[in-house]
């Protein structure tokens, strides 16, 4: 059984080792925030830190995976609070959501080794497909974010994760909060 840390905690698959790291990642520990990308034809959306190393996780094995260190994009910050978080929010450089994932597990490995990459730098780092075509505006987030972390720079932080599921009925009529079965009334 393969085993490796996932986002900081020690895990142990129950798998065939020869299966890819994604289908682990997604169907049985839910950590749905890596994106599935065609298994074979990838567009980098399913991009994990693999001992700080940007790799795709369609391409990486259960069995290559042991041992590992593997950071997904929900370990990355589970407050979005990572500077490349904060400045794709700023730089506008989210729109369908698919590529987002892979492209800030990518850019923060960027950062990590280099905080103040060129632009020829970044776009070598960068081989995600954004299908929305943002792809100047992730150059800017990427170099924001880089400012950011060498403190030359701030961002407002951008709203935290999440909705409370009651705030949330009072804007859409047609949700409503299930009652809790333990009835205490949260």
């Amino acid at each position: 059984m393969p085993r490796m840390t996932i986002n900081d905690r020690p895990v142990e698959f129950d798998l065939d080792p020869e299966m890819p790291l994604l289908y682990a990642l997604r169907e049985a520990a839910n950590l749905t925030g890596t994106k599935s990308c065609g298994g074979g034809d990838c567009v980098g959306a399913c991009m994990v830190l693999v001992d700080g190393t940007a790799l795709r996780s369609c391409r990486i094995s259960l069995a290559e995976a042991e041992g590992r260190l593997i950071t997904t994009i929900e370990g990355l910050s589970r407050d979005r609070s990572h500077p490349l978080q904060q400045a794709m929010v700023a730089e506008q450089a989210i729109q369908c959501g698919y590529c987002t994932p892979g492209v800030v597990i990518a850019g923060a490995a960027l950062l990590q080794r280099n905080p103040a990459p060129s632009k020829a730098e970044i776009e070598s780092a960068l081989t995600n497909l954004c299908r929305c075509g943002v792809y100047p505006r992730l150059v800017r987030a990427v170099q924001r974010a880089g400012r950011v972390i060498q403190r030359r720079e701030s961002i407002s932080a951008a709203p935290a994760p999440g909705i409370n599921a009651a705030d949330a009925a009072q804007q859409v009529p047609a949700l409503r909060v299930a009652p809790d079965p333990a009835g205490s009334g949260e």
